[in-house]
């Protein structure tokens, strides 16, 4: 036998490993997973819709309100009262996205009417309020 080690006189004792069962159960392994792969991958093919994944924002309005030199209130190019002024800004302030409010004011405007603009713009509860101006040359 092959398997002795001192004990046995015979010097022909095999000492290398026997290949030939390993690649027997390599190639039945490998026709196994050959036939089982294509099996197990098979699937129906569907048109899936795409998907995109950007925010839709709605963009709120944006109004204008410019305070001439004299104090006279303007919304959008047209000239209202103070009470129209509230008015409009708590029909504004309910909307959903509210308004942005940006304020124009005259450069030789009293102060006072800028103040009470955005105190009615406070009052309304509209959150966005912008000003204005033109850059230094």
């Amino acid at each position: 036998m092959a398997f002795g080690g001192d004990f046995e006189d015979d010097n022909d004792s095999m000492s290398d490993i026997n290949m030939t069962p390993l690649v027997d159960v390599m190639l039945v392994l490998l026709i196994i997973f050959i036939i089982a792969v294509p099996v197990i991958t098979h699937s129906v093919k569907v048109d899936l819709p795409r998907a995109d994944n950007t925010v839709n924002e709605i963009k709120p309005e944006t109004v204008n309100l410019s305070i001439a030199a004299d104090g006279k209130i303007h919304w959008n190019e047209t000239t209202i009262s103070d009470e129209e002024l509230q008015v409009r800004l708590t029909a504004e302030a309910s909307k959903q996205p509210q308004p942005e409010i940006h304020i124009r004011g005259d450069r030789k405007v009293e102060y006072e009417h800028v103040m009470s603009v955005m105190a009615s713009v406070q009052r309304a509860g509209i959150l966005k309020l912008g000003f204005v101006s033109e850059p230094r040359r």
